[in-house]
């Protein structure tokens, strides 16, 4: 049976982060077309991880990329429009419960932090 891994992301000016949470992960697959992302891969005791998320928004596809580490998978997708940003990743309005923003990596970067404050909070509410 497969299930869904812990997920984070957090949001740039350029790019969107993704950041799959399985250790010592093996036949990763990540697949990153403009409007969705799936991944899948497996851990050290055979577990089958996967995940689909329908993007907020369009990224460039071809400048998006992976990078595997022995604690997790992050992902780098380049926003199509940039310095626009994503108060949510996933385009449908609901969190899943295998989803949060990392908030150790969210920073600033409008200069406006009760704005982002706000979008912060109500993207924690939803």
């Amino acid at each position: 049976p497969r299930q869904p891994a812990k997920t984070l992301w957090y949001d740039r000016p350029r790019y969107v982060y993704l950041e799959f949470c399985v250790e010592d992960s093996t036949d990763v697959k990540v697949v990153i077309e403009d409007h969705r992302l799936v991944f899948s891969c497996k851990n050290a005791d055979g577990v089958e991880f996967y995940n689909e998320i329908n993007l907020y928004a369009r990224v460039n596809s071809k400048d998006s990329r992976e990078k595997r580490s022995d604690r997790s998978i992050t992902c780098f997708m380049r926003k199509w429009k940039e310095k626009a940003a994503w108060p949510r990743i996933t385009k449908e309005n609901i969190k899943p419960a295998w989803l949060s923003v990392d908030f150790d990596n969210w920073r600033d970067w409008e200069g406006d932090e009760e704005v982002e404050r706000a979008m912060v909070e109500q993207y924690a509410e939803v």
